[in-house]
């Protein structure tokens, strides 16, 4: 079969950064093709360019079905049967599910006004297909990540393209609907769409993927088909090492301290469609790093927030053995307990600041003894935490928003670090991260344990979990359904304990 999209040869080049260098890339309907590459290998820049958000440089070319074609913009894309799903959400909050999936093009009736029965009506046969248990007039707002993010892969398979791009189309979604959507891309390619498969979860890529093209330093290393490449040559060829250079050994730091428990921890005031957590009870110590895994949906981020005084509950946290009331986070951070939320770009960075200014965010008056900031002083200690934990920035004074994923998550953890918590709790810590990236990610946890901080680690990826952790406590519908220690955490246990 012909290829339905070509590119050649496309170069681009933003002031002082050559992204793309002559790279190719072609896709055939009904084929799912994984673009792989580290954070900057260009793989971003490659699909605005194929969707119409970004110009290539002159010399390159674009064929669609033969036919050479300049894209004018994503409208045109669309039009020329290219639909893309970006990593960051941009659905409308305040409208519903069927107002974000037909917005702009909603069905009209013969009064000219809006079909607001018609537009529910195909958008429940769009959720079904995904078997998204919502209801098309439900307002987004009140969803969570892992469903808007389904909410804009409904979107995009509803515009009926010939290719759809996925950029981290599973990164926030639970082990439930990341399987279902692996069903829904089978399903699309059966009938000839071909999808641009982008994922950091290397299982992934040779679950669904057949073809693969590995970018690094925006040029083409190498495409294959998946049944010629392993795991360990797709990661040589994606970062130029091998895999065992990635990921040290495990080694635990738990101490006999308990730092941090809870008894019969429960959620006061559930929100009506959110998690109903009840009698949670464990504990963190010294030196350990406590991972929790569960489905989306099972009350991980809701049992931290409590903890971190963003929600009310019932029940006894301890720290240090003492009973502690924690009614905010002012109160939480008073406890020496620092939080690194799910969602780094909205909630953990204030992206049109600098790295400095992010850093200082969590302890300003270390700096300010007069009620002035200490320019000199903040800025060294935070060239110390660059420095110290390998965030890659040209200057601290450099703006958030424009660090790589990886780099951005350095940002937030060194903005707790500094304040010298004695627990931390990270949730989601390498979303949307490349895999050179979560290793550092990974080493910097196990470093911060090895100092004697107890580390809590949420994750959606079970892999990562039991990579990382010293015990694995597993949430279930609000509730811990097990705890178990590394020895005893294999994937089919943690799973089991999750959906039995």
């Amino acid at each position: 079969m012909s290829s339905f999209l070509e590119m050649h040869q496309i170069s681009k080049t933003f002031p002082g950064v050559r992204a793309l260098d002559h790279v190719d890339l072609s896709v055939r309907q009904g084929e799912v093709h994984a673009v792989a590459g580290e954070n900057g290998a260009g793989k971003s820049t490659l699909m605005k360019i194929m969707t119409g958000v970004t110009k290539a440089d002159p010399g390159g070319s674009i064929l669609i079905e033969g036919r050479p074609v300049e894209i004018r913009d994503p409208v045109h894309a669309r039009a020329l049967g290219i639909s893309i799903i970006y990593q960051e959400l941009s659905v409308v909050e305040n409208l519903t599910v069927a107002e974000n999936l037909f917005l702009a093009r909603e069905p009209v009736g013969r009064s000219g006004l809006i079909d607001t029965r018609r537009m529910n009506r195909e958008a429940q046969a769009i959720l079904d297909t995904l078997e998204m248990d919502i209801a098309p007039t439900a307002s987004v707002a009140k969803l969570s990540i892992g469903q808007k993010q389904m909410i804009e892969i409904a979107k995009a398979i509803s515009y009926n393209s010939k290719i759809i791009v996925m950029d981290e189309p599973t990164a926030s979604l639970s082990h439930h609907e990341t399987v279902t959507l692996l069903r829904i891309i089978r399903g699309l390619r059966e009938r000839d769409v071909g999808i641009v498969y982008i994922t950091h979860r290397l299982d992934e890529i040779f679950e669904v993927a057949d073809q693969v093209t590995i970018l690094r330093d925006g040029s083409t290393i190498d495409s294959l088909p998946i049944g010629e490449i392993t795991r360990d040559l797709l990661v040589r060829k994606m970062v130029d090492r091998e895999l065992s250079q990635l990921y040290g050994t495990h080694e635990s730091h738990a101490t006999d301290n308990v730092l941090l428990s809870t008894e019969g921890l429960t959620l006061r005031d559930p929100a009506p469609h959110g998690a109903k957590v009840r009698d949670v009870s464990f504990s963190l110590h010294q030196g350990e790093v406590l991972g929790f895994f569960g489905l989306i949906g099972a009350g991980r981020t809701e049992i931290m927030e409590m903890i971190f005084g963003i929600r009310p509950y019932l029940g006894q946290i301890r720290v240090g053995g003492q009973v502690v009331q924690i009614r905010s986070p002012v109160d939480a951070i008073a406890h020496g307990i620092g939080f690194v939320t799910e969602d780094r770009k909205s909630q953990g960075l204030v992206l049109g600041m600098s790295v400095r200014e992010n850093f200082s965010l969590t302890h300003l008056r270390d700096y300010s003894p007069l009620q002035f900031v200490d320019r000199g002083r903040e800025g060294a200690r935070c060239r110390d935490f660059v420095a110290t934990l390998g965030i890659k920035t040209p200057t601290i004074e450099q703006r958030a928003i424009n660090l790589s994923g990886g780099n951005q998550q350095k940002v937030v953890i060194a903005k707790w670090v500094a304040r010298r918590p004695r627990i931390l709790i990270v949730d989601e810590p390498t979303r949307g991260i490349d895999i050179g990236a979560k290793a550092e990610v990974h080493a910097l946890l196990a470093r911060l344990a090895r100092e004697g901080l107890g580390i809590i680690v949420i994750s959606s990826d079970l892999p990562e979990v039991l990579a990382v952790s010293d015990r694995v406590a597993v949430v279930k519908e609000g509730r811990i359904s097990r705890v178990l220690s590394r020895a005893d955490a294999t994937q089919e246990r943690v799973m089991r304990a999750a959906t039995d």
